[in-house]
Parts: structure tokens; sequence; C-alpha cells
């Protein structure tokens, strides 16, 4: 299991200094360094999305696609490979500098973007939007909002997938991050005007059997 004591340590600092963005690049830079582990840097493909893919293939032939918080890029190029026109983007110049060297002949355009200010052209401009850990590493009020900025990617017909840890309303969300989601958290994407077309609470089939939520989600056509 991978140590996430340097990440949650960075996140309580920034928190404390009220800024939830701000570890990120530094968790990245330090990772570069060697000083600290990037938790969820598997390597390969996010395995929630492998098995939905698995079970349930969407078309691709002419979709364009986005990555929320592409970090390494595994997830992004998978996409490609699955034949959507796929943009991934993050927060940190660090990873995103980093997932160029690592595929110098990607054809996923990798761009730094802040989704709280992206770029205008990206307001309802992917088919498939993809949404993997990002949504549980925030706290407060910036949890909703975070919901609100990734639906307003999605298409008119587009698709969400979005995939995060779970927990009860009443059970404590303890140390993190990761700071798992409420089903009524992840169901803003239904409040935020996307309508539900599968919902999945499961739990990993390894130990430590992790709770996860996984949501598809599409915005109605205008």
């Amino acid at each position: 299991m991978a140590d996430r004591t340097r990440t949650r340590e960075l996140a309580a600092e920034y928190v404390r200094k009220g800024d939830q963005l701000g570890w990120f690049d530094r968790l990245y830079r330090e990772a570069a360094s060697g000083n600290a582990e990037v938790p969820w840097a598997d390597g390969v493909p996010n395995p929630g999305l492998l098995e939905f893919w698995q079970a349930h293939a969407l078309e691709t032939a002419g979709k364009t696609a986005l990555v929320i918080g592409c970090g390494f890029g595994d997830d992004s190029e998978q996409l490609a490979k699955w034949g959507f026109k796929t943009t991934g983007f993050d927060i940190s110049p660090t990873v995103i500098g980093a997932v160029k060297r690592r595929y110098p002949d990607s054809k996923v355009e990798y761009v730094v973007a802040d989704m709280f200010d992206p770029p205008s052209d990206w307001r309802r401009g992917f088919d498939f939007v993809l949404e993997i850990y990002t949504v549980q590493a925030f706290l407060g009020e910036l949890r909703a909002k975070a919901v609100e900025a990734i639906r307003g990617f999605v298409a008119p017909d587009g698709q969400l997938l979005a995939i995060a840890r779970g927990r009860e309303a009443g059970e404590v969300i303890g140390e993190g991050p990761p700071w798992p989601l409420t089903r009524e958290e992840i169901d803003g994407f239904k409040r935020a005007g996307l309508r539900e077309e599968s919902f999945e609470d499961y739990a990993d089939p390894e130990p430590p059997w992790v709770r996860r939520f996984r949501g598809l989600y599409r915005r109605a056509r205008d």
C-alpha cells in the first residue's frame, strides 16, 4: 500500500493556509526529487475504469474526452487507445512536464489548467469526461464547487464517469486525503443537471477492500 504520510502532511499544511490546490505541485516536485511518494501513481490505468469499460464500453469514434487531474497520464493514454481524441489536464506544471517526457509521441493533448478557471472553449466541450479521485481530495465548499466545475465540461448528450471512495453520511471522514464522499455528495452531479445512467456502490476485490462509488452521468441534449 502506498505511503500517504507526506501527502497528508502537505494537504494539512495547505488546508490550514486556505490553499487546497497548492499542495499538488509541491507533492509532485518533492516526488521528482525523491523526497515523497505520489500515492495514486500506480503506473497503470485505474482498475475501476478498466472494469467499467469491460462491461460498458462506450462509443469513441469521433468523440472527445477530458481527464480531470490527469497526473502521469495512464488514464488519458488508455482513453486515447480506445479511440477518443483526448485532453488531459492537471494544475501541476511539474506533472504535466513529467507526463510529456513519459509519452513524447502521445496523441493526448496535455495541458496545465485549473478546473475552477478553465479555458473558455472547454465549457460543455467534451463528449466524455473522466473524474477519478479528484473531488475526494477537497474539503468543505470546494468539494461542491469541484462537482459543479466538472459537470460544466460535459457536452450536450455527453457523459461523465466519476469514481471515488465512498462512505456513509454519518461516518467520520477521517484523516486524508483521500476524504471519501457520501452518496449525497456524489449525487451533486445529478443536482447540477446531469442524469444518472448507472451507479455502483462496491468494494475493491483486493485488500483493504475500500468502498467505492462509480457513477455514469449524461447531460441532456440542448
